[in-house]
């Protein structure tokens, strides 16, 4: 039922006469506050939806009632199979899928473009420095001076146009930009610069072709230059080693060499030497000889070994063994200052005086007492037992030098050697005792105290291995001379003395120098020698001299037992001295067999073993 429509008025007096007309409200005396009038009533709208409308009271017309707020509407369920009201709604129908085969509507051509400036500028180069002016512009704001889309104008802007497409057929593709080619060198900088000889080795060893038929050099050197660059170089043939320099190598590789500056037995100690010789024991103050020759011996060097030879040197020179307080049973006790004095020591007077030395300088110097396999020492027999540990009656010295190390040295031995025979002393300067590293000077020499071993292996060696050696009994004669020659002593094979004949073996002679750079030359001896071994052959009966092959460092050589001779015979390494009275220094295997039996020769001997 629609709502009554409330009469309308068009002037204020109009509604005041209606109000009168109705007479709603006293005219005089408080009374009761009028209702206020309604309002206007907005345009009509059809209201749906909406239940029964509030019919107006006759006196006076109270405001229409607000519209109920309904409900919005519910909101469909996931299941889709009822509907809100709780009834079933058939499911609509899925849209048909078009097949796959169907083409997309192929896209219209754009034509050719034939504007200077539109809405869209053209493509700048990669290069141009204005990009960052266009980079300020936006597309809507390119060519509109006077609209932008921040303005509330209703003034439409211009129709975007693009432009016309592009013809394919009369447009060909774009080239693939790529690196320009590199000039080539200017002739005139190539003619100023000198000509160089080409470096072999490196690079192609092809040069460039010569043309005579008119072309471009420079063509020519650049088509050279690909074909080079085809393929890598070739090898140099011309610098490829010789198999004797690819064997010397690798000896050298498997035998690595010391530095000579740490090898003793090659170092040039002819400084020290000297400087030893130029102060003797006479020419000493006696208010202090051991400061005195500490300072003149030991000034000079700042090498630590260079002082510690020094004072060694020294000892040689102006010290002597004390044979009538040995042999007299008459040995005292000495000191450093007693020795300088008197010029005569047992083996602890040189230990005690050398020390004295050396401390004084600022060395750091030890007397060591142990055994020495020296003068009264009997090597044990084939199956002889070890004697009881007795590390005593000899003498030496620990002193520490460049690097660190500690350094064992005999400045006894190093002045000379004593002739039992005889009972005297024989001044013979030996420097091997100081030269040797501290694993040879060790096998003559077993220290009280095994903290003074100082091996390089850090091994402690027992007094039984010790005693006994390498040989396990007798070892071999190494004459004196071997040493002058730069022959390692503990190196020496067999290490035994004697060698057994029915065996049925081939016994090997072997030996090397003292260091792999020891020369001849070098130590004032000249050419090498030549060493031949000295054998009697089967059954004793054919005398014959063999040479000994040699790498320069090693010397050895192969024999059967049964051709070395019969049993009590003799067999030694030999050294050939002269040759028809000529020294023979530098001879060659060939020139001594060229010469055996026609020439004369002179010989002498350097080790020995016995035949059993």
């Amino acid at each position: 039922m629609a709502d009554t429509e409330e009469p309308q008025y068009t002037t204020l007096a109009e509604r005041i006469a209606a109000l009168n007309k109705n007479k709603t409200f006293a005219a005089n005396g408080p009374s009761a506050k009028p209702a206020r009038p309604a309002p206007p009533p907005p345009p009509s709208r059809t209201q749906s939806g909406v239940g029964a409308s509030t019919a107006a009271k006759p006196a006076t017309p109270a405001l229409p009632a607000r519209p109920a707020r309904g409900n919005p509407p519910p909101l469909p369920r996931r299941d889709t199979q009822t509907s809100v009201n709780g009834q079933d709604v058939a499911r609509p129908p899925l849209p048909s899928r078009k097949s796959s085969t169907q083409q997309p509507p192929a896209l219209p051509h754009r034509p050719a473009s034939t504007q200077s400036n539109g809405f869209l500028t053209a493509r700048r180069d990669s290069t141009s420095s204005e990009v960052s002016q266009n980079s300020a512009r936006s597309s809507k704001s390119v060519g509109q001076s006077s609209w932008s889309t921040a303005s509330q104008s209703t003034t439409a802007p211009p129709p975007r146009k693009l432009p016309p497409s592009l013809s394919q057929e009369s447009q060909k593709p774009a080239p693939t930009p790529s690196l320009p080619l590199r000039l080539p060198a200017r002739g005139s900088k190539q003619d100023a610069t000198p000509t160089r000889p080409r470096i072999m080795g490196f690079g192609s060893s092809r040069a460039p072709k010569v043309t005579t038929n008119g072309q471009n050099s420079s063509q020519n050197t650049s088509n050279t230059a690909q074909e080079d660059s085809d393929g890598p170089p070739p090898i140099p043939t011309t610098s490829r080693p010789s198999a004797a320099q690819i064997n010397e190598a690798a000896s050298r590789k498997a035998h690595p060499a010391p530095e000579l500056n740490n090898c003793f037995a090659c170092r040039d100690w002819s400084a020290p030497d000297a400087v030893a010789a130029q102060y003797p024991r006479q020419s000493v103050p006696r208010n202090d000889p051991v400061g005195y020759l500490a300072h003149n011996l030991c000034s000079p060097f700042p090498s630590y070994s260079d002082k510690a030879r020094a004072i060694f040197t020294w000892c040689h020179h102006n010290i002597a063994y004390d044979t009538g307080a040995f042999f007299g049973n008459n040995v005292q006790h000495q000191t450093g200052e007693s020795t300088i004095s008197s010029g005569l020591a047992v083996c602890a007077g040189y230990a005690e005086t050398y020390k004295s030395i050396a401390n004084r300088a600022g060395l750091e110097c030890d007397v060591v007492g142990g055994h020495g396999k020296g003068f009264g020492y009997t090597p044990l027999k084939n199956g002889e037992p070890v004697p009881r540990a007795d590390p005593s009656g000899h003498a030496w010295n620990a002193v520490r030098i460049d690097g660190g190390g500690w350094k064992l040295l005999d400045a006894c031995w190093g002045a000379g050697n004593v002739d039992g025979a005889t009972q005297s002393f024989n001044k013979v300067f030996a420097p091997v005792h100081f030269n040797v590293t501290n694993e040879q000077f060790g096998a003559r020499h077993f220290p009280e105290n095994p903290k003074f071993q100082y091996r390089e292996d850090g091994r402690t060696i027992s007094w039984e291995e010790y005693y006994r050696g390498r040989a396990n009994g007798e070892p071999v004669t190494i004459f004196s001379n071997a040493g002058g020659e730069g022959i390692n002593e503990t190196s020496m094979e067999p290490a035994n003395k004697h060698i057994q004949v029915n065996s049925g073996q081939v016994v090997r002679f072997q030996f090397c120098k003292t260091c792999p750079h020891w020369k001849s030359e070098k130590n004032g001896k000249g050419k090498p020698p030549l060493f031949v071994l000295n054998i009697h052959g089967l059954n004793g009966r054919k005398d014959e001299m063999v040479p000994i092959e040699t790498d320069g460092y090693w010397h050895w050589i192969d024999v059967n037992a049964r051709d070395l001779g019969a049993p009590g015979q003799k067999v030694e390494v030999v050294q050939i001295t002269s040759v028809d009275h000529k020294d023979a220094r530098g001879l060659t295997a060939r020139d001594f067999l060229a010469a055996k039996g026609r020439k004369a020769m002179a010989f002498s001997f350097l080790t020995q073993w016995i035949l059993q």
